[in-house]
């Protein structure tokens, strides 16, 4: 489905580790998202909630949980689950009811209260899933993103000093993030200092698991110049493309190795922004910032290349150069990225929509990108899933 539809408010919680109920974030986020709209909650028609599955049965129909916090009043309700991806897929959701005429606003919602050290799978049988397969043969997140880094470093050439130089960048974007959980800036040698946790991705080089929440107030155009909001920032296109497997299965084996299964992963992942640079009637050209979904350092290269703003093997070089930093040609996770958040896993799709709208708006402060009028996000999840989202000002 084609069509733009008006963002009119944003909000978020700040991340970090509250320990509360993932629901006290999300009704924070809303609230704010609501305000900074300047729209009612009675006038909200549909809640687009994205599950969490640690957090019981509430998590699990997450629009119907925020919708009665935040009062019943009539709206309808949705719960979308992609893992990483859930929050785009909510927003999906919205959109799509928007765009088919069936309501003229929505809140879309994520929010999550994770546990410490890396995150689990969740109790069950997936033997399909390679994802569950590689946990069960004891292949944290952090050793996958290794395989890839080490996949990066024997193809192009990359160091470990390159992956550090990420970091570093990311952190002085975080630091006047109010938002951000991690804000101090580090150094490459800090990052060097830093203990290794998966061969060659050290501490610093891997995302934490946080608590967060955010929420964004959309609507259609005709609305959003009704109210005298026509100059708002605009979702031009939405991309939730499965991958494409040369085979139902991935043998085990491959994931180790310079294989078929790595480079099916990168060609899910280019598939992703393919899509929506064709529904936008855009380039990558035409891209002034993004929000990419940083798990490691090096995963942060890899996206730079799957969304096509430069060649393959190039990115490490335009880190190095200072093209991805704030006052860069193109920077790259102006937030701060998940290196400053953490994961939040409902919430991340949507806080990076939060962020790239602030800077289309010109409102992010010392992080702002100068004449930012063209967005993109990427994230990708378990089992298949994944997003893209671009924002036009």
């Amino acid at each position: 489905m084609s069509g733009e539809v008006a963002i009119l408010g944003v909000g978020m919680h700040p991340w970090g580790k509250w320990g509360k109920n993932f629901v006290e974030y999300g009704v924070k986020a809303a609230r704010n998202a609501l305000a900074d709209a300047g729209v009612k909650w009675q006038d909200v028609g549909f809640v687009s909630g994205a599950a969490t599955m640690r957090c019981g049965y509430p998590g699990y129909v997450a629009g119907a949980t925020f919708a009665q916090a935040l009062g019943w009043q009539g709206a309808e309700v949705n719960t979308s689950y992609a893992a990483c991806a859930s929050g785009s897929q909510a927003l999906a959701a919205a959109r799509t009811k928007i765009l088919s005429g069936a309501c003229d606003v929505a809140l879309v919602i994520g929010a999550d209260t994770t546990p410490k050290g890396f995150l689990a799978p969740q109790k069950g049988e997936r033997p399909d899933d390679p994802d569950w397969v590689r946990f069960r043969l004891g292949i944290t997140n952090p050793t996958y993103f290794a395989l890839y880094a080490r996949r990066r470093m024997e193809m192009y050439g990359d160091t470990q000093d390159d992956f550090a130089l990420v970091k570093v960048k990311n952190a002085k974007h975080g630091f006047t993030n109010p938002n951000a959980r991690y804000r101090k800036e580090f150094s490459a040698a800090d990052v060097a200092a830093s203990a290794m946790v998966a061969d060659p991705l050290r501490l610093m080089d891997i995302c934490a698991t946080s608590d967060g929440g955010a929420a964004i107030i959309i609507s259609s155009v005709e609305y959003a110049k009704k109210i005298g909001r026509g100059d708002a920032v605009k979702i031009a296109a939405i991309s939730t493309v499965t991958p494409t497997f040369a085979s139902a299965v991935i043998e085990m084996p491959d994931l180790a190795t310079d294989s078929a299964a790595a480079m099916q992963a990168h060609s899910f992942r280019a598939a992703l922004p393919k899509k929506a640079y064709e529904e936008a009637g855009i380039s990558p050209k035409d891209v002034s910032v993004a929000e990419v979904y940083d798990l490691s350092t090096a995963l942060e290269l890899d996206w730079m290349e799957d969304l096509q703003l430069c060649e393959r093997g190039d990115a490490a070089r335009l880190v190095r150069d200072g093209v991805t930093s704030v006052g860069g040609r193109l920077p790259i996770n102006p937030s701060g990225g998940l290196a400053c958040f953490g994961e939040a896993v409902p919430a991340q799709a949507l806080a990076q929509v939060c962020e790239l709208t602030w800077q289309l708006r010109g409102q992010a402060g010392a992080r702002q990108v100068a004449n930012a009028k063209v967005g993109i996000t990427a994230n990708q999840g378990l089992f298949g899933h994944g997003s893209s989202v671009i924002l036009k000002r």
